[in-house]
């Protein structure tokens, strides 16, 4: 499932691989340039020409192919080659540069090992300042493909759009800023990637007939049935959220069991699910496949019994269990008594506080911090969420999500994903492969809010839930 992370060296034993094997550099630069044109066609807007500008090296050549693309399809386009920066900025004024829909950034490429001179520098804050998209080829120009780290200036791009995988260091906190939306051209002509690594990133074409079709002959008990415990006075919007997720993952039934202060406002605001009052003695249904627990438990004086009731589930029940929010802080950190699944869904604050560390030291190495938490809470899957959320355990593959956008920042969107997940691995045929089932949760989580914010910008966490798995 999924492409590897690769560092450049790799990508270098990767292309010469493909030279070796009868691929030539001309073939994978035009195919190249079709998949930059295509995305640049679909990320400009109005009538107004695309500026390509192509530097010295293959990046260059590959930005090139872009323009010779755009021409053949009839787009308008501007083309520039900028081998001395001075010259460029002399003949592309911040005014000419205004009037283009999108600049593709084929100035550097990954090669790049020294910081760039003021000529470059004050070239790329002009392209900066324009407010003018940037789609970039494989990296943003500046930016070390590797460390993440600016070369004295980078490109701040809005899509950058890498060849053949994603390189290492687009994916670190510290490069964000520049990368923008990550994305990969995979299908370039190369021979199969040659390498595996501890990061895979996942995408559309890994869900392909995933979940399976159901067959004729089953009925709601063969779907499983997940059992919620969320909900507590000032926060019952989580427990409705947290059970709409639920429901678009369409197990056989959901529960929830919701605390007496907040019984009336929630059933009101549902219909599919069984609601109930949860006073801490009431057993988990015989028939639950699955157990989430903790959206909106966060109000003060929360009941010592329920907490303790949580734990207990967490540490010795059978089925499944997920534990997001508040529950996160009850987890007592030790071995767990039970076989089963057990799955976490911090935030980056959350694993900061959980490691008891600051949240600038669990996003300098976000992968070092999903595997540190897993540990410490008996080798169970993390959810780790934020730009590019991360899915693994403390050992063994990191999958990193491709979809998703910053407008996911909004109270809500992380109850919605929790029951998402559990309404999944409620379900027996999923449960036997945990990594795809989570996985593939997350990543519909994040192309629900993708598709939400290509019509429009305002959508809420209600507009989520509904638009999950449609």
């Amino acid at each position: 499932m999924g492409l590897p992370v690769i560092t450049i060296a790799q990508m270098r034993e990767w292309e010469q691989a493909s030279w070796s094997a009868g691929i030539t550099e001309a073939e994978v630069i035009e195919r190249v340039g079709a998949c930059v044109a295509s995305r640049a066609v679909e990320l400009s807007t109005g009538s107004k020409p695309i500026l390509v500008l192509a530097g010295k090296g293959h990046n260059g050549d590959d930005a090139s192919a872009t323009a010779d693309f755009l021409s053949t399809r009839g787009h308008p386009s501007v083309s520039v080659s900028v081998e001395d920066p001075v010259k460029a900025l002399a003949e592309l004024p911040l005014q000419n540069i205004q009037e283009h829909s999108l600049i593709v950034d084929g100035l550097f490429g990954i090669g790049i090992n020294r910081p760039l001179n003021e000529g470059w520098q004050r070239l790329i804050g002009a392209i900066n300042d324009s407010n003018v998209p940037v789609l970039s080829v494989d990296t943003p120009s500046g930016l070390n493909a590797d460390s993440g780290e600016v070369q004295g200036a980078a490109i701040r791009a809005s899509v950058t759009l890498t060849v053949g995988a994603p390189k290492r260091g687009l994916l670190l906190s510290q490069a964000a800023e520049w990368v923008g939306r990550l994305e990969v051209a995979s299908d370039v002509g190369l021979v199969h990637c040659p390498f595996r690594t501890n990061l895979t990133w996942i995408e559309s074409r890994d869900f392909e007939q995933f979940p399976p079709t159901r067959l004729v002959s089953t009925h709601k008990g063969t779907y499983g049935h997940v059992a919620i415990f969320a909900g507590s006075l000032g926060y019952h919007g989580a427990a409705v959220l947290a059970a709409g997720g639920a429901l678009r993952a369409q197990p056989g039934l959901v529960s929830l069991f919701t605390p007496e202060s907040v019984y009336l406002p929630v059933a009101s605001q549902l219909q599919a699910a069984m609601v109930h009052p949860w006073r801490g003695d009431e057993e988990v249904p015989r028939s639950s496949s699955a157990i989430v627990c903790g959206p909106g438990m966060a109000a003060i004086g929360f009941p010592a019994v329920l907490k303790e009731k949580l734990r207990e589930l967490w540490m010795t029940s059978s089925l499944p269990v997920l534990a997001d929010a508040s529950a996160l802080d009850w987890l007592p950190a030790a071995e767990i008594r039970s076989t089963a699944v057990r799955v976490i869904t911090p935030h980056p604050g959350e694993a900061a506080r959980l490691l008891q560390q600051t949240t600038e030291t669990v996003q300098s190495d976000r992968v070092q911090a999903l595997r540190n938490l897993s540990a410490r809470y008996g080798h169970c899957w993390v959810v780790l969420k934020g730009h590019h959320t991360l899915i693994g355990r403390s050992e063994g593959e990191v999958f990193v999500n491709s979809s998703g956008n910053p407008y996911l920042a909004q109270g809500g969107s992380g109850d919605v994903l929790a029951g998402f997940i559990g309404g999944l691995i409620a379900q027996p045929r999923l449960q036997k492969d945990p990594a795809r089932t989570i996985g593939y949760a997350v990543w519909q989580h994040g192309a629900a809010a993708d598709g939400l914010s290509r019509t429009k910008r305002n959508w809420t966490v209600a507009e989520l839930s509904q638009s999950l798995n449609s």
